[in-house]
């Protein structure tokens, strides 16, 4: 499977609409803490606007929520894994990434056929206090040899100075999240980053 080289992660489907017309193919929804009504609303309304605009839509962890909804893609840190239903994903064709940070979890990954795997944080990033250290480079080119034609997709303190090495040492795609949301002009970083992957 073949995954666009550059995907945002937003908390929003007001996000959403602001990267539909800008050619994002592929965004990660990702809302903490939220009334399940709330979560439910944001879900199918991000779905809506990916499926008017062409984009597939990869919602994380909430995957009840996804199925029922018709997602692409649900997205799963090890925790919620354990308490996933993966066979009804993938019996409803759903697709399934999963988040990776050590050997252990990565041997874990791999066991369930996922359709993409992540690995982060790369760099130290600000959205979070991580209980791992950055991966850096070497990582992403160890990891890559382990899962071979598997996307491998990597995130944390993503730049687009840094965009070049992260692909130079294996990643497929780049997963992006505070050097657009934070940005003074999301929309022309978002075009920034897609003119850096088509470059790639």
């Amino acid at each position: 499977m073949k995954l666009p080289r550059v995907y945002p992660i937003v908390d929003s489907a007001a996000w959403v609409r602001r990267l539909a017309p800008l050619g994002v193919r592929l965004v990660q929804l990702r809302i903490k803490e939220q009334p399940p009504q709330r979560l439910r609303s944001e879900i199918r309304e991000a779905r809506a606007c990916c499926a008017a605009a062409g984009m597939q839509l990869i919602v994380n962890d909430h995957w009840q929520l996804a199925l029922e909804a018709g997602c692409d893609f649900v997205h799963l840190g090890q925790g919620d894994l354990d308490g996933a239903d993966v066979p009804a994903l993938r019996r409803a064709g759903v697709r399934l990434g999963v988040s990776t940070h050590d050997e252990d979890e990565l041997a874990r990954s791999l066991g369930l056929q996922p359709d993409y795997v992540a690995l982060g944080p790369i760099y130290p990033t600000l959205l979070k206090v991580m209980p791992w250290p950055a991966q850096g480079l070497e990582r992403i080119a160890q990891w890559k040899r382990r899962i071979g034609t598997i996307p491998l997709v990597a995130i944390g303190g993503l730049t687009l100075e840094r965009l070049p090495g992260v692909f130079a040492a294996g990643a497929d795609v780049a997963a992006v999240v505070t050097d657009i949301v934070r940005h003074l002009d999301p929309e022309a970083r978002v075009r920034q980053w897609l003119s850096a992957a088509r470059a790639a």
